[in-house]
This record gives C-alpha cells, sequence and structure tokens, in this order.
C-alpha cells in the first residue's frame, strides 16, 4: 500500500554546488517530528540536509481514515523514496528515527538494504509492547481520543525527574500528543505496530545499525537495544544515562554526537 507521508524541511541542502549527505528523520507516535528533533539540530551543525517526515495523523501529515489501515513495511517503503526523490546522486542518505520511526528504520533496512547509507534507531526495537495492548490503545484513542493517553504518556515517556525540571519541553510534547494529533491517524499508527515484530529477520539487515537508547526507557530497556545490535550483521548500542523514552529532547547533545560519529 502507498501511504503518504509529508516531508518537513529541516535544514538547507547547501550552496550551489556544495550539496549535503542527506539525513531523514523521523518521529515518535504521538509526537510531531519538527517538535521532537528541534533540540539536535542546531548541534549537528552544517554536515547534512535534514528531512523528517510526520507520521499518519501527526504535524504536517494528514490522515483521516479514507486511505485505509497502513504497516511498517508501509510506511518504510515510503520512507524510501522520500530518500530516493530528495537525496543527491553520489552522496550518502542517512535515517535516524524514534520510536515507531525508528521501527520503521529497521523495516526499511530489512525490506530495502543499501537504500540508506546506515540506520539509527532510537529508543526503538525489532518488536515493540504487545499486539493485544497497541490493539487495546487504538480502541481507547477511537473511543476517547488522544488526551486520554496523556496521564500514561506522560509516566512512560520521561526519565524520572525531568518533566520537573524541563516542564515546557515536557509539557510542549504531552501539549502534542492531546492536541496536534488526529485520532484515527493515532490509532491506524498503533494497529501497525500491533504487526510489527522483526525480531527473526535481524539477521538478514546488513546495513549499519546504531541502536541508541535510554537507561531509563521504560518502553524500550536496554536490554531491546543489545538485542537488535548483536542480531544484525553490523550493529552497536548506545545507551544514553538519565534518558527516557524520548532521547532527542531528553539529552539532545548525546543524541547529536552518536550520530554524528555513526552517520559519516
Amino acid at each position: 500500500m502507498r501511504v503518504p507521508v509529508t516531508v518537513v524541511p529541516l535544514s538547507s541542502s547547501g550552496a550551489a554546488g556544495q550539496p549535503k549527505p542527506l539525513l531523514v528523520l523521523g518521529s515518535s507516535l504521538g509526537v510531531a517530528v519538527e517538535r521532537l528533533w528541534a533540540p539536535v539540530l542546531p548541534l549537528l551543525g552544517d554536515r547534512y540536509h535534514v528531512l523528517g517526515w510526520d507520521l499518519p495523523g501527526h504535524g504536517r501529515t494528514h490522515h483521516d481514515g479514507s486511505a485505509g489501515s497502513f504497516t511498517v513495511a508501509d510506511l518504510a517503503s515510503a520512507v524510501v523514496e522520500l530518500a530516493a526523490r530528495r537525496g543527491t546522486p553520489g552522496l550518502p542518505a542517512y535515517y535516524a528515527g524514534v520510536s515507531l520511526g525508528g521501527a520503521t528504520g529497521l523495516q526499511a533496512a530489512a525490506d530495502h538494504p543499501g537504500a540508506f547509507a546506515a540506520v539509527a534507531l532510537v529508543c526503538s526495537a525489532a518488536v515493540l509492547g504487545t499486539p493485544e495492548a497497541w490493539t487495546q490503545r487504538a480502541v481507547t484513542v477511537r473511543a476517547q481520543g488522544t488526551p486520554a493517553l496523556v496521564e500514561g504518556s506522560a509516566a512512560r515517556w520521561f526519565a524520572p525527574g525531568f518533566a520537573d525540571r524541563e516542564a515546557q519541553v515536557a509539557g510542549g510534547l504531552l501539549h502534542d500528543l492531546a492536541h496536534e494529533v488526529d485520532d484515527e491517524g493515532y490509532a491506524a499508527c498503533c494497529e501497525a505496530l500491533a504487526a510489527y515484530d522483526l525480531s527473526d529477520r535481524l539477521g538478514e539487515v546488513t546495513d549499519p545499525v546504531l541502536v541508541l537508547n535510554g537507561a531509563a526507557d521504560q518502553v524500550v530497556p536496554p536490554a531491546a537495544a543489545e538485542q537488535v545490535a548483536s542480531g544484525v550483521a553490523d550493529g552497536r548500542a548506545v545507551i544514553l544515562p538519565e534518558v527516557g523514552h524520548q532521547a532527542p529532547v531528553e539529552d539532545p547533545t548525546g543524541t547529536a554526537e552518536a550520530l554524528l560519529a555513526f552517520c559519516r
């Protein structure tokens, strides 16, 4: 299935005659890509031409249910097509995504080897949660809307103490979840995650893979990062201390340093 995703320009492509490698960024469920990655972008310097993409029903990507359901594999195909269309021939294209955005990157590496020179999973893994939990969350959102998820997400998303120290940052992400995400788009993403499991396909992945997780991530614990890093042909795991499930806002410096070292 062809899934429309909206391209979000996050940096310039470089001066005339000076093209840059492409870095495509994906976001986590419930958050627009521009909001989540904003603290990291200034720390990347001018090394890349950075593009983001928003999940269906998030940020700039509209989703009202008329296009039907989709899978993580469908999202991966859309992102690979985006990179092929917007990258510069002869220069590498890299990918980094958070949570569902990271799962999309791993799916792209499994289904479209070589589409990206390297793939970074941030706070993500080969399987996220259980099918039953995602199916029930989709039911909840369709019945009560995304505001019903704010309390639980506030507890799961951040390392202890972060929301108190950075109330404006944490509140911005939770505001997006409650007020800026389309209910049907969110529910459809939940159903895509219910069917997502690449645990048995890690051995097929030959692209270099970075798994960047938080030591305090309740959703994707460090052991899940190690499983991916050890299961693919060329993998490495980096664990950020005192970080939960939203590494780009919780530790922008650590996230940027890991990407700059990996995507080169």
